[in-house]
């Protein structure tokens, strides 16, 4: 087409320039960043979703087992303690981890939470709590065994206690009767004979048996090589050999013991004949054994003391050979100690 032709004073047309633009990556309409937050979003809910369908369909001990599979243990850092950078390195005599007492080892620092006991607590008083009916029933399949053997009038001479070790069955002499021959192990044949009863009434669970020996106060003549200490062992095994042949498999005693006129059972006179006794002892079920809560005030007492920290420090510490621990394998040191003295700390 022919160009159109301008006057004289008409300007030069301007040219057209078209600007062409390109827009990268479309900006944040079709980024990324939303798909991670929905992600968690959904995330989130699913587990809500499983957290409401978990307490709709589980029982009360079951949620209690969830509960303490996901609970935090505590990790115990002691780099930042006070007294860290000391000899015991921020921990004491009686701390779970006696770093320079044990050459550097020891346990993992992570303890569980005191609370987080789980079903272990409720599993061991149920075992409790049957082997308590076993007891009951044991005992009285015993006292009805004697009666039929004609042993009844040996029904005084046996008492049942439930200890912390299990129940204990004493066979008890009298002032009229005793189970053995004077000063000997000799069993006499009632004796022998209500031995035998007790084994079979024991037959009926197989838990571990503990028999203890028990005399009186009264000593043997100066001179003789018998003490009560003997004594008392020798009656704890004749016992054990006659619960064997009638009955009781050897693999079923956990200890035999002699405890001399130590335990007696008339404490107010160590003279008593019903001091001479012996003890059977069928043992709690594994993990059903009886709790602090249910000793007497003196068996009470007595684990007190001996947990003790003031007294656990002082045991802790005379067993402390500072010289010779805490140190690598192959460590020769510089001041051993002399032969023939000793390294504990003296008495304060």
């Amino acid at each position: 087409m022919a160009e159109k032709k301008r006057g004289a004073n008409e300007p030069e047309p301007r040219p057209i320039i078209v600007k062409k633009i390109i827009v990268d990556g479309h900006g944040g309409h079709h980024g990324g960043a939303w798909k991670v937050a929905y992600a968690d979003f959904v995330t989130a809910m699913m587990a809500f979703f499983l957290l409401m369908w978990l307490l709709g369909a589980t029982t009360e001990k079951q949620r209690k087992a969830l509960a303490d599979y996901f609970t935090p243990t505590l990790v115990e850092l002691k780099m930042a303690s006070a007294g860290s950078t000391g000899l015991l390195g921020g921990d004491s005599l009686t701390g779970k981890e006696n770093y320079p007492t044990t050459g550097g080892q020891g346990n993992l620092s992570i303890t569980i939470p005191r609370d987080a006991t789980g079903t272990k607590e409720q599993g061991g008083k149920a075992m409790r709590a049957v082997d308590r009916q076993r007891f009951e029933a044991i005992k009285k399949g015993l006292e009805d065994r004697m009666t039929k053997k004609g042993l009844a009038k040996l029904r005084k001479n046996v008492r049942f206690t439930e200890t912390r070790e299990g129940l204990r069955i004493d066979l008890i002499d009298e002032a009229d009767f005793a189970m053995f021959q004077s000063g000997t192990d000799q069993l006499v044949p009632q004796a022998r004979a209500l031995i035998a009863e007790v084994s079979q009434a024991l037959q009926t669970m197989p838990n571990p048996l503990i028999v203890r020996g028990h005399t009186d106060g009264l000593p043997y003549a100066a001179g003789r090589t018998m003490n009560n200490w003997m004594l008392s062992s020798a009656r704890a095994e004749s016992t054990r050999k006659a619960l064997a042949e009638t009955g009781i498999p050897n693999a079923r005693f956990a200890r035999i013991e002699g405890v001399a006129d130590r335990e007696p059972f008339i404490k107010a006179d160590a003279y008593d004949p019903r001091n001479r006794r012996m003890s059977i002892i069928l043992g709690w079920t594994r993990g059903g054994g009886g709790g602090d809560d249910d000793l007497d005030a003196e068996t009470q007492a007595a684990i007190k003391e001996r947990d003790d920290p003031v007294r656990a420090a002082h045991a802790a510490a005379q067993k402390i050979d500072m010289g010779g621990t805490a140190l690598p394998t192959g460590a020769q040191l510089v001041n051993p100690t002399a032969p023939g003295t000793s390294s504990k700390p003296g008495k304060h």
